[in-house]
């Protein structure tokens, strides 16, 4: 994958310049009806190019080859052809579909990230994964593409509740968790209080560990998948409580995980349990346990559907200490059963 820059509270010329650089034939937008009313008025105030709007459907459910469907559909309608462009103003559904929609139309056309929310101004628009939910299963069609560039304008946070900023707030934990134990020390010293946060820097820090990993690693072939860690029991949290009447967002589903995936880190060895109960401590302070009363053949069919197994077996990254992860680490359904009976 090329590298790419990625603006965090830059002036807008710059991404008019990059826009420019395209040298397009169309711009098309994509957005969903939230960013639309929120953040598309900043973005046509700001912006000297002329484009098109595709509005799509909020929320992790319409991640799907459907909503691409529609994508791709006004794309055709608008003679849109291999030189143009697409923008995704959103958060990661909009980043991860958009991003696979224009990397598959005619065989690939240019795009840009500009994330919305926090989770994916630190996470989902860094590294090139892209993709799809497919059958109820997180992210199972896709692939790695660079975007053009990332523009990251933290104004936009103003227009999430606290219950999205504490989603972002799960991977930014997760960075910490393992790749740097005084960043986690930084984030624990706060006692869950993030009111006074210095954003940009916040979010400056943890794309630098994620893209250090990352540029180590770029198709996922060995430590990227430490990125992972709270992951594979997460995302099955994710899919099975898009099943129900009350589902979780994907930061409170990792940060469930990430608990879950420390309970299992030292059940075997890695770490201690002083160490579990100290994340799981500080995890709780923002997102309170929830009783899920979940179906756990259900939970273990997503798990054993889970994208980063191989060879019929689980994998997972794990703990090894705070601030350092393994990967690939071979795990029995039945440690699993064992630590899923406790949601």
């Amino acid at each position: 994958m090329k590298d790419y820059p990625i603006y965090i509270n830059e002036h807008w010329h710059l991404l008019n310049q990059e826009v420019a650089k395209c040298n397009s034939s169309q711009v098309f937008v994509i957005v969903d009806e939230n960013t639309r009313t929120c953040c598309l008025p900043i973005f046509k105030k700001e912006v000297n190019f002329s484009f098109q709007v595709i509005e799509v459907v909020s929320g992790e459910k319409n991640k799907n080859l459907d909503t691409c469907q529609s994508i791709w559909s006004t794309m055709i309608e608008k003679s849109a052809d291999r030189k143009c462009l697409v923008i995704n103003l959103g958060g990661g559904v909009i980043g991860d579909m958009g991003g696979f929609s224009a990397s598959t139309y005619k065989r690939g056309v240019s795009f840009i990230h500009i994330p919305t929310t926090l989770l994916s101004m630190v996470d989902s628009s860094i590294g090139g994964k892209l993709g799809v939910d497919f059958q109820g299963l997180k992210n199972s069609i896709g692939q790695f593409n660079s975007p053009s560039c990332v523009f990251i304008h933290t104004p936009f946070l103003k227009t999430l509740d606290n219950r999205n900023i504490r989603s972002g707030l799960a991977e930014i934990i997760k960075h910490g968790l393992i790749a740097d134990r005084d960043y986690w020390l930084k984030l624990k010293a706060t006692k869950g209080i993030f009111d006074d946060l210095d954003w940009p820097s916040i979010i400056k820090e943890s794309i630098e560990i994620k893209k250090s990993i990352v540029v180590q690693d770029p198709l996922e072939k060995g430590i990227r998948k430490t990125l992972n860690f709270g992951h594979t029991i997460g995302h099955a949290i994710e899919s099975y409580s898009l099943t129900t009447t009350d589902p979780l967002l994907h930061g409170e589903a990792i940060a469930i995980g990430m608990k879950l995936e420390a309970r299992l880190s030292a059940a075997i060895g890695f770490i201690s349990h002083d160490e579990s109960d100290e994340i799981e401590t500080f995890l709780d302070l923002l997102f309170p346990p929830v009783n899920m009363n979940v179906d756990q053949s259900k939970m273990m069919a997503f798990i054993l559907n889970d994208k980063k197994n191989e060879h019929q077996t689980i994998k997972m990254a794990l703990l090894n200490q705070i601030g350092k992860a393994n990967y690939d680490i071979e795990i029995s359904e039945s440690q699993i059963l064992n630590v899923i009976a406790e949601l």
